[in-house]
């Protein structure tokens, strides 16, 4: 059965991982990807739906983030939230301006009241709470699309039926929004006709069956610094390959209290090859007197690269850093 796929266009909102975790919630596949990814990628991908994040800019101001309209031309769902709704409304002839009194400026817990004949707000009440955060809103709407939710202070949310466009100036995606849930649900299963047939237990398993497939009888180097990205391909890996593994951990010495300890005992499980290297001096020395914080992660990114190469060298794994198989950790 095809992988049921929705892309989340990101915009530059804080919640953009948040939207896509709780799409896999629902047990569809949630992917993110860049307001700059090329139309014809998303054209070729059989996307069943669209979300367009939010995001801290103004949809007015035009040196920020914006797509190609021709997206809203691919006959695929959208949602807009928050500034993604803002957008959806622009593009499309609408007009968005700043807020020009206190009162249309939305900030946290605000009673929301619901057009239940939209589908994204069906089975809902007719009012809740929803989470805003927003300075601008909506002067006029697109032709086409109808006002679905309001505020005490302003319209909160539009939908084009026909064309299967909605959008919500709240954030349906965090726990505020006493029924984000529901909405994420409806908008995945009544307007794009999702099934629910992704799980994480399923991407897992193909996860590993492809790096089987393409590790072979091969050997991977892993560098590993502890954080969430390197520790699941870690994982992953030791799962698939088992000892073909040698994954190296970098220790700067710049976690929480014996978490390096905690690290290593978390792999202590498989049978990988793994290295640890106390650099903790190394990397406090590096960093000394420095106090710009961009300056201080790229000298973290650098020393670690440097260490990580350092210690390929001395378990004999030159080889496969230049031809082989190689899993980088994320800096």
């Amino acid at each position: 059965m095809k992988k049921e796929l929705v892309i989340v266009i990101d915009f530059g909102g804080q919640y953009n991982q948040l939207i896509a975790r709780r799409v896999r919630d629902h047990h569809v596949y949630a992917e993110i990807k860049s307001f700059e990814t090329p139309l014809e990628e998303i054209k070729a991908a059989g996307y069943k739906g669209i979300i367009f994040t939010g995001g801290p800019n103004s949809v007015y101001d035009m040196t920020s983030p914006h797509y190609d309209k021709a997206i809203l031309d691919l006959g695929i769902p959208v949602l807009g939230i928050c500034y993604g709704c803002q957008l959806l409304a622009q593009v499309l002839g609408g007009q968005v301006t700043p807020a020009q009194e206190d009162s249309a400026r939305e900030y946290g817990k605000t009673v929301t009241w619901y057009d239940r004949s939209c589908p994204i707000f069906q089975g809902l009440p007719e009012k809740s709470v929803s989470w805003m955060s927003h300075g601008d809103y909506m002067a006029r709407v697109p032709a086409g699309f109808r006002l679905t939710a309001h505020s005490a202070a302003a319209h909160v949310a539009i939908a084009d039926e026909v064309r299967r466009f909605y959008g919500v100036q709240f954030h349906p995606e965090v726990s505020h929004t006493e029924y984000g849930t529901r909405m994420l649900h409806n908008f995945l299963y009544e307007v794009c006709g999702a099934r629910g047939t992704w799980s994480m237990a399923d991407y897992k398993n193909t996860a590993i069956g492809q790096i089987r497939e393409q590790v072979g009888q091969g050997r991977v180097l892993l560098a590993l610094s502890g954080g969430v990205d390197s520790s699941v391909c870690a994982a992953l890996l030791a799962e698939a390959i088992g000892d073909q593994l040698t994954c190296v951990f970098v220790d700067h010495g710049l976690m929480r209290l014996n978490e390096g300890n905690e690290v290593e005992a978390a792999f202590a499980k498989w049978s990988m090859n793994f290295v640890r290297v106390d650099a903790e001096e190394r990397f406090l020395t590096k960093l000394a007197g420095e106090s710009d914080p961009e300056r201080k992660r790229k000298i973290i990114g650098e020393e670690f690269i440097r260490v990580f190469e350092e210690e390929a060298k001395k378990i004999g794994a030159v080889d496969y850093l230049a031809q082989g198989t190689i899993y980088p950790d994320v800096i």
